[in-house]
């Protein structure tokens, strides 16, 4: 697992992971991880269904997008803009083969994007850290 190999996606907020595992293997040991965590698993868009169904190749894509209510709920009374990027979401992605990589909106992005108080941090990093986790060999 490689964080952002140049750092740019990082000085933008999103938070890039290399996966040690194929597409189909991230995405079931992510949603297994999730649900291990008691974090639920809202929805799946297969991106690259989409992208066929408008007759656009592209490589295999999925974004998941989940979270835990009781996390996520005390960031939107803080701030109610902060609702715009919950639930949480995963975009993951085979850009090539054999090369999947997970990315996500940084928790310290989140904080400071909306103003939240750092306290509600730990609402967040637990997130970031079980999608690190699912993704080391």
């Amino acid at each position: 697992m490689k964080p952002d190999a140049d750092g740019s996606d990082a000085a933008r907020g999103v938070l890039t992971l290399e996966s040690a595992h194929s597409f189909a293997s991230t995405l079931e040991r992510l949603v297994a991880a999730f649900h291990a965590h008691g974090i639920k698993v809202f929805a799946f868009i297969d991106q690259q269904a989409e992208a066929a169904a408008s007759g656009v190749d592209m490589w295999p894509a999925t974004l998941i997008l989940f979270g835990n209510p009781r996390a996520g709920t005390p960031l939107m009374l803080a701030q109610p803009a902060s609702g715009i990027d919950l639930p949480l979401k995963a975009f993951v992605a085979e850009v090539a083969p054999g090369k999947v990589s997970v990315s996500l909106n940084a928790a310290a992005y989140l904080i400071e994007r909306h103003s939240l108080p750092p306290g509600l941090s730990g609402n967040l990093a637990p997130a970031e850290r079980v999608v690190m986790d699912a993704l080391r060999p």
